[in-house]
């Protein structure tokens, strides 16, 4: 890499301004502000009433003519069409929310393709595309219902879109501890009705994120049979079940009640259920299914395997910001919660200040500031405010953000010198910064907000704010319990599909080849890619291959 004589000068400069940003703003993370004096922002804002002239029904009662039995029908109009235009207006918010998260699925299509090579383009973006039909089936089917089947659902849920509270069905064990949901498989029984359906709806397009993550980690060498099979496990079980745990009245959101321990579990928009639960399953499937061809010498150094299309992961990577909107402020189930505009800026800050520190710190460390690398930490700082984008100050937000966007870049090259090949950084983004996402809550909540979330009273506090630290511990065992369920079931699900198709690996030849033509029967690139060249991979490649990969029956190419 060449370096000119100033590259010194200009780190310790960046350094400088880094530590004086640090030391003026620092200080302001600790103050509990709350400039609302109503305290806008309590876990549910009650509507205000509508303009008489609005109502349907409503007729201006004329005290001299007007009987008190009229008066109270006039009244009672009034009452039932604010209630119906309070639902109607978390309904719409709700919906339009999930359309935004839906549309991320594109974001991740580009972001993971261009981190691919050229021969692999076809591939890497036909799984991107399949996951979001084969996790819904699997989470219509069943999923859906072993996640809020349930009782007591923490997260908005029907209740704050006009429907019933729970669909009445919990597992539970001892002291009514729940596990999952027992009602609604395939959307029948009490989830034929709209405020479930809508329900279903946002759930689905967030468990979409999680069974897309994998995706990116096992790019360019996952058989698309695997890969079919997987996703729809990964929408039926792995993620309804601890998505029950969390946001379903199960057990981990029930540690406040039943256990003492702060207000439970607490996840506003999803850095466990969504992104711990995700990276984790792409941490496990990729050391069970080995690194590319190529991508570690002899002697166990890795060596760099650029993607095709920067611009594109870019342009993704915009997507997936926008998109976010939708993730973190739609998590009420509720556009009259007050709290939707503190969400929302908090998520842009975390997203701005990973960006920025980030680049920062690879610019420092490796001399260039890596536009892929840029994208990661962006991400990163995303994936990290999601847990408590609703409990925090904007300078929370703001140096949660900052520490994600250091920590992806560090962990990125963490599981690379492991021998763990992640093609787009996946685990780095998703698994290490979900799991700083929701730790983040535990040290960073500011007590205004999340009065009767999981039914404790009083806000949500962190350590920083003088609350102790039981929800720091909470949020502790939530990591803990997030990982584990994933490692263990997703891993023994994935090696079970193994043994059953006899690889979830292609043959080294179609890796090497490109996994267009022999997996999807198309290239991606037709005009510019010639898909049958083995590329610069040696014979060595392949029997360091062979050592790494032993489920693989490795034959050289001719």
């Amino acid at each position: 890499m060449v370096r000119c004589k100033h590259d010194g000068r200009w780190r310790r400069l960046m350094l400088g301004v880094v530590l004086l940003l640090g030391m003026i703003t620092l200080p302001a993370v600790v103050r509990a502000d709350d400039p609302v004096p109503d305290r806008t922002g309590a876990f549910m804002t009650v509507p205000t009433t509508q303009p008489s002239g609005s109502v349907p029904g409503y007729i201006k009662p004329d005290p001299d003519k007007t009987s008190l039995k009229e008066v109270a029908a006039s009244l009672d109009a009034v009452a039932q069409s604010t209630s119906r235009n309070f639902y109607a207006v978390n309904m719409t918010w709700t919906l339009v929310a999930g359309f935004l998260v839906m549309f991320m699925q594109a974001g991740f299509a580009l972001v993971e393709t261009g981190l691919c090579r050229g021969k692999n383009a076809g591939h890497t973006m036909s799984m991107n595309f399949m996951v979001y039909a084969l996790g819904m089936f699997g989470f219509m089917a069943c999923g859906f219902a072993l996640m809020c089947g349930g009782a007591n659902a923490t997260l908005g849920g029907p209740a704050a879109l006009g429907g019933a509270t729970t669909l009445d069905g919990m597992f539970t064990v001892g002291d009514g501890w729940g596990l999952f949901g027992t009602k609604g498989f395939f959307l029948t029984g009490k989830t034929y009705d709209v405020s479930a359906l809508v329900w279903f709806l946002f759930m689905m397009v967030f468990m979409d994120t999680t069974a897309t993550i994998p995706t990116g980690a096992l790019a360019e060498r996952w058989n698309f049979k695997s890969f079919f099979i997987f996703s729809i496990f990964i929408g039926a079980f792995t993620y309804p079940i601890y998505g029950c745990w969390v946001w379903g009245g199960g057990w981990l959101a029930q540690l406040g009640t039943k256990a003492g321990i702060a207000h439970g579990v607490v996840d506003y928009a999803g850095s466990s259920v969504v992104h711990l639960q995700g990276g984790s399953l792409a941490l496990i499937t990729a050391i069970l299914l080995g690194p590319r061809i190529g991508k570690y010498d002899e002697n166990g150094k890795p060596k760099p395997i650029l993607g095709h299309h920067i611009p594109m992961v870019m342009l993704g990577t915009f997507i997936l910001a926008f998109g976010w909107f939708g993730f973190n402020a739609g998590s009420s189930l509720a556009a009259t919660d007050g709290r939707t505009p503190i969400v929302a800026v908090n998520t842009m800050i975390a997203g701005m200040s990973a960006t920025v520190f980030g680049v920062v710190y690879m610019w420092m460390r490796y001399g260039k500031p890596d536009p892929s690398m840029m994208c990661n930490s962006m991400l990163a700082g995303l994936v990290a405010i999601t847990t408590p984008c609703a409990f925090v100050t904007p300078m929370g937000a703001f140096w949660i953000g900052a520490i994600a966007g250091v920590l992806v870049v560090f962990s990125v090259f963490f599981w690379e010198k492991l021998g763990i090949d992640d093609p787009v950084g996946a685990i780095s983004v998703h698994g290490v910064n979900g799991a700083w996402g929701v730790l983040s809550l535990g040290l960073f909540a500011d007590g205004t907000y999340g009065d009767g979330y999981n039914g404790v009273a009083g806000g949500v506090g962190g350590l920083l704010y003088g609350f102790g630290a039981k929800q720091l511990a909470a949020q502790g065992i939530a990591v803990v319990v997030c990982a584990t369920w994933n490692i263990v079931a997703g891993g023994l699900i994935f090696w079970v599909i193994g043994k059953v198709l006899g690889t979830n690996r292609v043959p080294a030849a179609v890796e090497i080849a490109g996994l267009d033509i022999p997996e999807m029967g198309a290239p991606g690139y037709p005009e510019f890619i010639n898909s049958t060249a083995p590329e610069d991979v040696s014979t060595a490649d392949i029997n360091e291959a062979r050592a790494r990969i032993p489920q693989v029956a490795v034959s050289t190419p001719s």
